[in-house]
């Protein structure tokens, strides 16, 4: 597991990185955990543009990733290592004692033929899915629930990981890789280990072909459109905006908080500490 560098035989190539996919075991994926992934190029159901700058990009497949784990007490064992077009994390095909096979993200360590299960008094080792209730103190997770049994929905990007923190009247503190304390019930799961794959972010694309392999369409400034496109288009000849940066909306993007006061998730989240400023 590891970048690669490519000679320099064009300007682009040059500063080319790229994944060496040493932990891949298998390329073909299980045909049955698959399905068609529709492209919807940042449009809603309603067929509008919600996010822009997306579209086009490579045929892929969507893998069937399991985040419930709720094949509670049946042992598995990791079939196979492999990449997922459509995450940053490698995902591991599971052979469950009783012929079901299962993808789940494949954690940093795992390899093939380890064993793997989870439940609620399992062993705490790495791929091993019990509840933070019986997760010891200071421990590394990874797929971390919400809500009891709707599967996890936290840390699934490569490389990243929670500290289980502390324990106190059903909650649960976890230390969150933004660096937030957030408090979840000790009923929900979450996997013991850091998701595999660090290096992710550390590759450069190297050029805007990758870029748009993976989707990406190109990003236009918006002191360079007409007024009629952004506020802070137009005048004559190139200027800085003439106003303070905005979105195309309008909303100002000078960083200020954008988080809501009034999230139900305020309260679960612990507020960080003020920084002093200085005199």
């Amino acid at each position: 597991m590891g970048l690669k560098r490519y000679k320099p035989t064009t300007p682009s190539r040059r500063w080319i990185t790229g994944s060496d996919f040493s932990e891949i075991t298998r390329r073909a994926p299980e045909r049955r955990l698959t399905t068609a992934l529709r492209r919807k190029a940042g449009r809603n159901f309603t067929g509008r543009i919600t996010v822009r700058r997306r579209g086009g990009g490579h045929r892929r497949r969507y893998r069937i990733v399991d985040f419930r784990r709720d094949k509670s007490g049946i042992p598995a064992r990791v079939a196979a290592i492999e990449y997922d077009p459509i995450r940053s994390a490698r995902i591991a095909l599971l052979h469950y004692v009783d012929g079901e096979k299962r993808y789940i993200l494949a954690p940093a360590g795992l390899s093939v033929g380890d064993p793997v299960v989870a439940g609620d008094g399992v062993e705490p080792r790495v791929g091993n899915c019990m509840p933070l209730a019986r997760i010891p103190l200071g421990t590394l997770v990874h797929n971390v629930e919400l809500a009891a049994g709707r599967g996890g929905v936290l840390v699934r990007s490569a490389g990243s990981a929670a500290e289980l923190m502390a324990r106190e009247g059903g909650y649960a503190h976890l230390r969150l890789p933004s660096g937030e304390v957030r408090r979840v019930s000790e009923r929900c799961a979450a996997t013991i280990g850091q998701i595999g794959n660090p290096e992710h972010e550390a590759m450069s694309l190297g050029k805007a072909g990758r870029s748009r392999w993976l989707g990406r369409r190109p990003r236009v400034r918006g002191v360079a459109m007409n007024p009629v496109d952004h506020p802070m288009g137009g005048g004559e000849g190139r200027s800085s905006g003439g106003r303070h940066p905005c979105s195309p909306t309008g909303v100002p993007a000078k960083g200020g908080k954008t988080r809501s006061r009034r999230k139900p998730s305020r309260a679960v989240v612990s507020p960080r500490a003020r920084k002093r400023r200085r005199r």
